[in-house]
């Protein structure tokens, strides 16, 4: 049994709390800390078989019982708590992204130098089924030489212009899944990023300084072309579909919906939108991933997302702005590491 801390109790921090106690089975919270921690938080923490609900995420790194820390904290506390807990001999799992910043990023690699320590990036959609699916058909030859990725990525409704204003814009937020999901399914990393970007959904996110449309278009090592559609409003649901187009074929995944059923009568053909949150269409993956990080300690094997595969999506997101700010092809070996 692995003994975990919950760093952050806001709506991820919650998730993990729900899914490990209801799907983990071999892992327990003992504690959970956020310094806005009150009485409806600890009467949930409670109801969820968590021990401690405390308002210092310290009190979790200094407990010898704990063995790994989950970081659900703000983006701007991550790598700086990575370090904190990488130094006090604790497991890491690490919510996307490690920060925004590669120097903190590598001074969180420098600290995992030498130790025999577990850590993992929260990119929870590898471990979604029907993603899980298409790499399974890729690494068993069905496609073969992988010629074209396409991947879809479109939120049912835009984040507050006062959220873009402090999350790091459009491509290390958002389009980040979507880097990672690129290397996920190709085993490779991009040479190269162009993107077209527009402000057509809100004119604030514009006004903060981001972008809430965009497709961009990437060179992989391994040949590929590769291509990404983003929007930040798609009305019809949560838009995550992915397709892999090669020597031998192709392979293609479809949105989750509540049922499956389709209707034909005088009117038309109609069937269910999409799933419309990010919540009912990935719960489970948030529940698959821990379990392997759990396992990973458990057994001393590499974790599935590593902190490199958390460096690689900032690099391509860098990139992606860099495209956009200066109307230009931006070869990775341009961002500075």
């Amino acid at each position: 049994m692995v003994t975990l801390g919950i760093i952050g109790a806001g709506r991820i921090g919650k998730v993990h709390t729900e899914s490990i106690s209801n799907y983990v089975k071999n892992a327990r919270v003992k504690t959970i800390a956020d310094p806005f921690m009150n009485d409806d938080l600890k009467s949930w923490a409670k109801a969820m078989g968590v021990e401690n609900a405390v308002t210092d995420y310290k009190e979790i790194l200094a407990d010898d019982e704990i063995d790994a820390v989950l970081i659900c904290s703000s983006t701007d506390t991550h790598s700086v708590i990575s370090v904190e807990a990488i130094e006090a001999g604790k497991h890491v799992f690490c919510e996307k992204p490690i920060d925004h910043d590669i120097t903190k990023i590598k001074q969180v690699i420098k600290a995992l130098e030498g130790k025999n320590l577990k850590y993992q990036v929260g990119f929870n959609r590898r471990f979604d089924h029907n993603f899980k699916a298409v790499k399974q058909a890729i690494d068993a030859g069905a496609v073969g030489e992988q010629h074209i990725v396409k991947i879809t990525s479109r939120d049912p409704e835009p984040p507050s212009p006062e959220y873009v204003a402090v999350s790091g814009g459009m491509f290390l937020d958002m389009t980040i899944h979507d880097f990672d999901m690129v290397r996920f399914l190709t085993d490779s990393d991009a040479t190269e990023i162009y993107v077209q970007s527009a402000v057509l959904v809100d004119p604030a996110i514009g006004k903060a300084g981001d972008v809430d449309t965009a497709v961009i278009t990437m060179k992989m090592e391994n040949g590929a072309i590769a291509v990404i559609d983003n929007s930040r409003k798609a009305v019809y649901g949560y838009d995550q579909r992915a397709e892999v187009f090669g020597s031998k074929g192709m392979v293609a995944t479809s949105n989750d919906t509540a049922s499956t059923a389709v209707i034909s009568n005088e009117s038309g053909i109609t069937g269910e939108k999409p799933l419309y949150f990010f919540l009912e269409r990935y719960m489970q993956s948030f529940a698959t991933e821990i379990k392997e990080f759990v396992d990973a300690i458990e057994n001393d094997t590499e974790v599935p997302v590593g902190v490199m595969d958390g460096l690689k999506p900032v690099l391509m997101g860098m990139a992606a702005k860099k495209s956009v700010e200066e109307g230009r092809v931006v070869k990775l070996s341009e961002i500075e590491f």
